[in-house]
């Protein structure tokens, strides 16, 4: 990486050499007027050098800025290249792979890293960090609680492991909904800032300094190579270097870490929170000057008609003046190197006045090789040019006005794109233009790269990269515009919000690629349903949106949208596969359902989540009315939070016998809602809502802790204990976990595993065969037994039971409905009871509600019943005493 050049001190010492032939005369012939002279001269002298310290330094403070911000600025590209590369693969081995491409290998990086929204490192240079926590950084919490991608300049973490000569540069990363979504870290060694400092730019005790205008960033270097990275070694802030830029004296007591007199200058980063110091050693320090001066001064009070005395005093300054002479000429040449090694091109611009004194034009007197290769010429033909001699009618007046207004200002900078000529090697460059002295100091920085990157990035953020449709950013940028020209042409709109049926078993099912697919067929469908006028969005996930401008009312937007559903009832041909996937649709009318863009894709996002749940493959009006059904919805689910935390559900208990003896053998444990005012709510009007909202896993939960609970309060009331069966969720099964509550539940209560047995539903089997038979077997290895649950309603093969290995097969209450109906349903019981008995299963037929039933299942060899001709759920102190009965069937058929 290349470092913009320091400009030296331009300040001419011509006046020495003429001392040289002119000492001696004079001394020659005004021995006694050269005392007073040299007087005069030691105060000038002193006067001149403080000034021009301070000079210097503001100089090279404003060179050192420049620096900075141009080494800053290379760290913000490649955090925004990384933070790109990150976003569109998140791989975790990102990192290695761009090292391996040749990224990242330059000593400076000492560590790279990616961090995920938790501040989990997930990709990282250094191995040994990948997992590491480092969310406890107040660069973490700025980027999580500030949505701006800037970047940012900090110190490390204590995980890096680096000590406090570290810079940090961290930016914010983000998902495709804008969400806080991680950081991108990297730690670039400090003396990469400074590293270019010696005694040939700043003299003998130099020294240079940057500091952080936010945080506790400070880097301090003298030209001896002596770096400092204690807060305590710079001046302090309010007393030393308040303001955008300037120049004062600091005293050695109170200022850098050696303890010396320096004239500092400072100036502020435009463009970053960092501030260039420069510190040069102080009048002051030329002591040893000032005394020799005193000397020689009483040298010439003892002998002033003493010429060699005062010839070599002469020889002496002269021979200084030449050393400095010497001293600025290596300063150029370091410069001259600096510049022409650069990437930035570098110009010196010198004003042409007319006879009026306004500028006619610039006269470039110097640049470097890149700044010439930009506008394709050499740096010998560009040297001596003026601005209408290089191309009048390439750059025009803007050029020549831009440059008059630096010099009016005395600082301009910009972006400027340049013109399309074959002669340029440049399309974009951000120019800076300084006033020094009668002209200008321009650098021109190619940022050609980053300019494609960011129109690039436009495109991609305004462009959904998987179907070429607007992105939710983009459509709702651009809502506004088109309901306002819809008003202004008295016209109406329809906002069409579009959701896929079945998607997610797609997704599921056949993979994400395949879902992919899928959603790009869908937006070429969708295309090919609409006026060009008419504009698509991909929403998020398996969600669009179309809003029809012109639309003429209700009638033409349910004919497109009936066009959209019965499209989308055709499945997607992908390969040799079909796939279903149907569309539900919520339609709000503009103005009449709402006059901006939020509130029409509320109330058409309501209207298709309530069609949806009436039946998919339809499309719906927004109603007012739908808004009180979601709202009553959301205060069920509040409700139901509420019962959670305040021990509202309760647990019914229903008896399983056997049917020939009548025996007691099992009982299920039913949840109930117990609610402070509304009373006993069925499970009818919250498990559906609990099963949607998440919420059923919290309940599942709370049924096996009550169950367990149940069976040791009985048993230590001395009733006699058969096994309680709990219905396990889809939701639940799936998640995985199920045996772990168990076994807690079954230690904390000191209840054995053998009285209790789970129920799980078909569609809970419908997933990973390997991880559903794994949760089996953890299951089976506690002890418990394993039921099919309602089987019949769901999708169980004779092939996957065999491979289940369960223990029961509970037949759905629909089957035992039909036994004294048709022949049909005893055919299809029986044929249910002899698989499961092939298979070692016992059967239970729930439903039971009459006499005949029972006595058809005797007959069919059913091993148990359950229903409400054997009891109806019951609460616990009413289970305890048929518990004690044990045996239930004349007590059931006395009361029939």
């Amino acid at each position: 990486m290349s470092h913009p050049p320091i400009a030296p001190s331009a300040t001419p010492h011509r006046s020495k050499r003429y001392l040289v032939l002119a000492w001696p005369l004079l001394a020659l012939l005004l021995c006694i007027a050269l005392w007073g002279a040299t007087l005069l001269r030691v105060d000038a002298e002193q006067a001149r050098v403080a000034g021009q310290v301070r000079k210097d330094a503001a100089a090279y403070a404003e060179a050192y800025e420049q620096y900075i911000t141009r080494s800053v600025a290379q760290m913000d590209q490649i955090t925004m290249q990384l933070k790109f590369s990150w976003e569109n693969s998140r791989k975790p081995e990102l990192l290695a792979d761009m090292r391996r491409d040749g990224m990242f290998t330059d000593s400076a990086f000492q560590v790279v890293a990616v961090l995920d929204r938790y501040g989990i490192v997930r990709s990282s240079t250094r191995p040994g960090l990948v997992g590491a926590d480092l969310a406890d950084g107040p660069y973490f919490s700025r980027h999580r609680d500030n949505n701006s991608t800037a970047l940012r300049v900090g110190t490390t973490p204590a995980q890096f492991g680096a000590a406090d000569d570290v810079v940090l540069f961290t930016r914010r990363l983000d998902d495709r909904e804008d969400e806080f979504d991680g950081v991108v870290m990297m730690a670039v060694d400090a003396r990469y800032f400074t590293s270019f400092v010696s005694p040939a730019t700043l003299g003998a005790g130099g020294i240079v300094a940057l500091a952080g205008s936010e945080g506790r960033l400070r880097v301090e270097q003298r030209s001896d190579g002596a770096a400092f990275f204690d807060t305590a070694t710079l001046p302090r802030r309010g007393a030393a270097w308040s303001g955008e830029q300037g120049v004062r004296e600091i005293d050695g007591a109170d200022g850098f870490a050696d303890g010396q007199s320096r004239i500092l200058g400072w100036r502020q980063s435009p463009v970053y929170p960092l501030v260039a110091l420069v510190g040069l050693p102080s009048p002051d320090t030329l002591a040893a000057s000032n005394l020799y001066w005193t000397e020689s001064r009483d040298r010439a009070i003892a002998a002033t008609l003493c010429l060699m005395l005062l010839g070599a005093v002469g020889a002496v300054l002269a021979q200084r003046a030449l050393g400095r002479s010497k001293e600025q000429d290596d300063v150029r040449r370091a410069y001259r190197t600096a510049t022409e090694s650069g990437n930035d091109g570098f110009y010196m611009a010198a004003a042409m006045r007319g006879r009026d004194g306004q500028i006619v034009d610039f006269r470039i007197v110097d640049c470097n090789e890149r700044g010439a290769f930009f506008y394709g010429m050499t740096r010998d033909d560009l040297v001596g040019a003026s601005l209408a001699e290089i191309d009048a009618g390439l750059f025009g007046e803007d050029l020549l006005a831009t440059y008059r207004k630096a010099m009016e200002t005395g600082f301009h900078e910009d972006d400027r794109k340049m013109p399309s000529d074959n002669r340029l090697n440049i399309s974009w460059g951000r120019r800076r233009l300084v006033r020094v002295g009668h002209g200008l100091a321009v650098t021109l920085q190619d940022i050609s790269e980053r300019k494609a990157h960011e129109s690039q990035l436009e495109r991609l953020a305004n462009e959904d990269a998987l179907t070429g449709l607007a992105t939710r950013h983009a459509f709702l940028e651009r809502m506004p515009a088109m309901l306002a020209q819809a008003q202004g042409a008295s016209m109406g709109a329809a906002l069409l919000f579009i959701d896929l049926d079945e998607f997610k078993h797609v997704n599921d099912s056949h993979g994400h690629a395949t879902g992919d697919a899928v959603l790009k067929c869908a937006a070429q469908r969708l295309m090919s349903l609409l006026r060009p006028s008419d504009q698509v969005a991909r929403f998020g996930g398996d969600e669009f949106v179309v809003l029809l401008t012109p639309c003429d009312g209700e009638r033409q937007a349910a004919s497109v949208a009936a066009r959209i559903v019965d499209a989308f009832g055709v499945p997607f041909l992908l390969g040799d596969e079909l796939h279903a996937v149907g569309a539900s649709i919520g339609i709000s009318m503009y103005p009449r359902d709402g006059t901006d863009a939020e509130t029409l894709v509320r109330h058409s996002d309501i209207a298709m989540y309530v069609g949806k749940n009436d039946g998919k493959g339809q499309y719906r009006f927004f109603d007012p009315s739908l808004s009180t059904t979601l709202t009553s919805r959301a205060r069920l689910k509040q409700s139901m939070l509420e019962a959670l935390e305040g021990d509202q559900f309760v647990l019914h208990y229903q008896p399983r016998v056997d049917a020939h003896s009548g025996e007691l053998l099992s009982m299920e444990a039913l949840v109930r809602w117990r609610h402070p005012t509304l009373g006993m709510v069925a499970p009818g009007d919250f498990i559906p809502l609990a099963e949607a909202t998440g919420l059923i896993i919290r309940i599942g939960e709370v049924v096996i802790d009550k169950a367990c609970a149940q069976l040791a309060a009985w048993r230590e009331a001395g009733v006699p204990l058969v096994p309680v069966s709990i219905n396990v969720s889809p939701k639940q099964f799936l998640r995985g976990g199920v045996q772990r509550q168990l076994h807690a539940a079954l230690v904390r209560y000191r209840v054995p595993a053998s009285l209790i047995e789970v129920e799980i539903t078909e569609s809970a089997m419908m997933g990973d065969q390997d991880d559903i038979l794994a949760e089996l077997a953890a299951l089976r290895a506690l002890g418990v037994k394993l039921h099919v649950d309602d089987f019949g309603t769901g999708y169980s093969s004779l092939s996957q039971l065999q491979r289940l290995k369960m223990d029961v097969l509970k037949v759905d209450r629909a089957f035992t409905n039909e036994l004294a109906r048709s022949k049909e349903g005893k055919v299809f019981f029986q044929a249910i009871v002899s698989m499961a008995h092939a298979l070692g299963m016992s059967v239970v037929a729930e439903g039971v509600e009459t006499a005949e039933q029972l006595a058809i299942l005797r007959g069919l060899d059913c091993n148990e019943v359950q229903g409400y001709f054997i009891a109806r759920p019951m609460p616990a102190q009413d289970m305890a005493a048929l518990m004690t009965q044990r045996y239930l069937l004349e007590v059931a058929a006395a009361a029939s």
